[in-house]
This record gives structure tokens, C-alpha cells and sequence, in this order.
């Protein structure tokens, strides 16, 4: 288990991508099957254990530790795993199991006798390993590993092609001992998978002025649509709809795996459609969050397909064909396919500036933008430039007011970073969204500073900020909500600005937000 907490600590303070796959990868290479399995297992979220939940924690802290110093300590932790390691008792001590056996332990204990299976282990260990063991059992490590950078650092130690592994990945379970013995000179492991996921082609982002380098005849452009990039798959029978990280998202979507009548690999947009209109992304959501979907959610949110790409199809493998050859393939199998899956069309453009004015007034308000693609390039796995790109739509701006912060969590523990604010509805502030991301460091500490100098309320780990200070908020999208207050959600906002100079009287006003709501479909 030291092994394990050592390397969890080390990820959490290896800010750089690099870095972080030497650590996994000479994790890899020291630790013995089936640890290092579990370990990667663990750090992506693949290990299904019985997992412990927030309520369980407070309540073994409460027979271990005075609420009133447990409430005060995790208000400036902001981490309950992290206070819990921290605050508990110094126990008898003792031997610490492996991590195999702590893993097969709490895969393996009732629910009854959980706690007190945890509380001894707790007892047994050290500060550093209860943080191992607690963020191993509630499921959430929050160290920066992705599970496609897991599998990069497993490429890296067996010096094999990242898309190899990426292809057999579905097949394989933890602790993925075929996985490593191939790595180390084995025979690669035969997938159990049908219905596979492929690795996806992502574009690069780029502008205007880079464009105007490149051939526009050179290209075919689409419409970037606000849902989600999925992978749909069909193999021998077997249906399967994946994120463009490649999670299985079956279950959710039963009238999208219905409608997959074909046999094919297909690459393209998951999205809620009635009609011919698309739904803005927040009703998309409300089916993403769930692992099975009810009848009256099927009915009232029906789900479908926009089609960019063919990876597959019947059993041939397309993506070392041109794009245009493999667009001529999906014209010809779009012929058969249901009302509920239909192909992204093809836009005419002149010239770039023409597509600057198509982008900047598309005719659907849930386009965030245009994709710009090489005719002549195959389908490759990751982010090779040159060949897809990307030109999302400005984001849309909104001077709110700091109303709320709360603490970070890992390298921002000791800080103030997410951040709740508001727009004016009247003569009253009503809160539009949070923010933890988009500022630098130097602005982080200046907001910290604020946030501990105006705080004019406490409610458990938020702190109410006297309303003094006009943020820039820039978001991707908005969408009416039921949940707020003010009636409206930003999607992936972050703070672009510190507005010192503003007055917080010219902040916004919800009229603003509102009339930037795309029209009810």
C-alpha cells in the first residue's frame, strides 16, 4: 500500500503531463501483477468497488473526533478523504495489507460490516496511506490521470502503439494481466469485446488568420454541433454507443442502440432531437446522467445521431482511405439509415471570410462552431495536426458579481478557487453559475485574498462574499433551468477577468442572459 499512497501523492504535486506518465509508467515497470493493475484501475475510475460514501466518513469521523475541531479542519482542507487521514487518531498501528488485498476486501464486505472494516485499517495506518486507502474506497483520486493517459504510460513501458491498446481496452478487465504480459514479451491478448471501440480523430484549433495559409478547396467543412462526440458500433450483432473517451453509454440511449440497424463503425454527434429541431445541450444532459433511461424521459427527450465519419464497415477497416472516399461511403449508407440517425451536411463555402460569416450566423442556435477538415487525410487516431481543425464561436460574455467561494481541493486546498456569482434581477443579485478555472495563480492568491477579506457569511465550506467585486464570466452556451433561481445555466463557464474598474452597479442584469436563451424547441 505504500507504494500505491507514495504514488498518488507524487502524481498530485507533478503538475506536467510528462511527468506524470514517467511516474505511472515507472510504476508500471516496479510493481508486481496484480498491484499495478489495481493501481491503474483505481486511478481511472475503472475499479468497481463497494464504494464508501461521504455520510459513512462523517459518521466514523464523529466517534473519533470532536465535530465542532472535524467541521473547523475540513472547511480549510476542503477534502474529506484529505481531513480524514489528517485527523484521525494515531492508531495501534500494524502490518498493512497489499494493495491487492485492501482492494479484494472492500470489494468483497457487506455494507453492515463496512465501517468497522474501515475504521481498523484506518487504525493500522499511517497519515499518508489512510489518504490512499480513503480516496481508494470513495472512488475519487482527482490526481490528473485520464484513463487515456494511463494507457499512453502502459504503451510507453511496452513499447507498443497506444491505438493497439486503446482497440482491446473494452476487452480487458482488472488487473489486466494479459495486458502487461504483453507488454512484457507475451502474446498480445485476443479482445473479448465485440463491438470495439476505436480510437478518435480530434481536430486542432484554429483561427482566421491561420486559415487564410491553407487552400479552402483543400477542405470540407461542417457545422460543429453542441452535443457529445460518440462512437457508434456495430459487430456481429452486438451494439455499442461510446464516448469519444471511449465509455460505454449503452444502457442510456436504448432508442439511439435501436435505431443502429447497420454494420459499421460510425463516428459523429449524440444529440436530443425533435423533429428537425435540435435541442440545446442541457437536455442532452439530463439524460447523460443516468445509466438507464425511463419511458417518459425516452419520450419527452428522444436521442439521435449526426453522422461525420465511417471508421468500419462491414468488416472492412476505412480509415486509411481519404476523407472524401470514406464521405462517398457514408452518403451511399445514409440511404438506409432511420429518421433518427442522418449525416452532417456538407457546407458551401467560397472562401474563408465567407466561412467567417457563416460561423459568426449559423442557423441553429445550439452550432458552437464550424469543423474544417483535409479532403485527401485518413482517419487517424488523436490529435495530428494538419488535418482536422476546429473554429468554435467566440464565447459569450457576462460582467457578473462575486457572491460565494468555496475551497479547492488538492494543490488548491489552502484556497478560496471556486467561485459563485450573480446578475442584477432588479434591485437583488440572483446567482447564474460558478467558475473555478480561467484566472492564473497570481489572480487565484488576489482572489483568495478578497474572498477572506469580505466574507460576510459561512454555510459549511461556502463562504457568502460581500457583493463588491465584477467578474468577466465567459461561457460556451446557456440554457433555461429549473434548478436556478434565475431561471438560466451557463455551459463551461470561467472567469476571463478581474473587472477591478467596474462598478458592481453595471454588472449585468438577468434581461441580458435572457434574451441569449436559444428559443424553446
Amino acid at each position: 500500500m505504500k507504494a500505491f499512497a507514495d504514488l498518488l501523492e507524487r502524481l498530485a504535486f507533478t503538475p506536467a503531463r510528462n511527468g506524470k506518465i514517467a511516474l505511472l509508467r515507472d510504476f508500471i515497470a516496479t510493481r508486481p501483477d496484480p498491484e499495478r493493475g489495481y493501481a491503474l484501475a483505481a486511478l481511472t475510475g475503472e475499479l468497481e468497488l463497494r464504494h464508501v460514501t461521504p455520510s459513512l466518513l462523517r459518521s466514523l469521523a464523529a466517534d473519533r473526533v470532536d465535530e465542532t475541531l472535524f467541521a473547523l479542519s475540513y472547511d480549510f482542507v476542503g477534502d474529506l478523504a484529505e481531513t480524514m487521514a489528517l485527523i484521525w487518531p494515531e492508531g495501534p498501528g500494524g502490518n498493512t495489507p497489499d494493495l491487492p488485498d485492501l482492494v479484494e476486501e472492500l470489494m468483497s464486505t457487506g455494507r453492515a460490516a463496512l465501517p468497522g472494516v474501515i475504521a481498523a485499517r484506518l487504525d493500522q495506518m499511517p497519515a499518508s496511506e489512510r489518504y490512499a486507502y480513503l480516496k481508494l474506497a470513495t472512488g475519487g483520486m482527482r490526481v490528473g490521470v485520464s484513463a487515456r493517459l494511463a494507457r499512453i504510460a502502459v504503451a510507453q513501458y511496452g513499447d507498443i502503439p497506444v491505438e493497439e491498446i486503446e482497440e482491446l481496452w473494452h476487452g480487458l478487465t482488472p488487473p489486466y494481466a494479459e495486458l502487461f504480459a504483453w507488454t512484457e514479451g507475451g502474446e498480445k491478448p485476443v479482445s473479448a469485446a465485440l463491438a470495439p471501440f476505436r480510437p478518435v480523430m480530434l481536430a486542432t484549433p484554429i483561427d482566421l488568420d491561420e486559415l487564410r495559409d491553407l487552400r479552402p478547396g483543400d477542405f470540407s467543412v461542417e457545422w460543429k454541433w453542441d452535443g457529445i462526440r460518440v462512437q457508434a458500433v456495430v459487430d456481429q450483432g452486438v451494439r455499442r454507443l461510446y464516448t469519444r473517451t471511449g465509455e460505454d453509454i449503452s444502457a442510456a440511449f436504448p432508442d439511439v442502440i435501436d435505431a443502429m440497424q447497420f454494420d459499421a463503425t460510425l463516428d459523429g454527434e449524440l444529440l436530443v432531437r425533435r423533429g428537425d429541431q435540435v435541442a440545446p445541450f442541457s437536455d442532452l444532459q439530463k439524460r447523460l446522467t443516468r445509466k438507464t433511461t425511463p419511458k417518459a424521459l425516452l419520450a419527452s427527450h428522444p436521442a439521435g445521431l449526426r453522422i461525420y465519419d465511417i471508421l468500419i464497415e462491414n468488416g472492412q477497416d476505412l480509415r486509411e482511405m481519404d476523407f472524401k472516399n470514406r464521405r462517398n461511403r457514408l452518403e451511399d449508407a445514409a440511404q438506409h439509415w432511420p429518421d433518427r440517425i442522418d449525416l452532417s451536411p456538407i457546407l458551401q463555402v467560397k472562401d474563408w471570410d465567407h466561412l467567417a460569416d457563416l460561423r459568426a450566423d449559423p442557423p441553429d442556435a445550439v452550432i458552437e462552431g464550424v469543423m474544417i477538415k483535409r479532403r485527401d487525410s485518413p482517419y487517424l487516431a488523436g490529435r495530428i495536426r494538419g488535418h482536422w481543425y476546429k473554429w468554435k464561436r467566440d464565447p459569450m460574455l457576462v460582467d457578473a458579481v462575486l457572491m460565494t467561494a468555496q475551497r479547492g481541493h488538492g494543490k488548491r486546498s489552502g484556497f478560496y478557487s471556486d467561485f459563485g456569482f450573480g446578475v442584477w434581477d432588479g434591485d437583488r443579485l440572483v446567482p447564474v453559475g460558478k467558475a473555478y478555472f480561467g484566472f492564473t495563480d497570481e489572480e487565484l492568491v488576489e482572489l483568495d485574498r478578497f474572498v477572506r477579506q469580505n466574507t460576510t457569511d459561512r454555510f459549511g465550506p461556502v463562504r457568502a462574499v460581500a457583493p463588491k467585486l465584477v467578474l468577466e464570466v465567459a461561457f460556451e452556451g446557456l440554457n433555461r433551468s429549473n434548478r436556478h433561481k434565475s431561471g438560466v445555466a451557463m455551459r463551461f463557464p470561467r472567469i476571463s477577468r478581474i473587472r477591478r474598474d467596474k462598478p458592481v452597479e453595471e454588472a449585468d442584469r438577468i434581461e441580458t442572459l435572457r434574451a441569449l436563451l436559444p428559443p424553446e424547441v
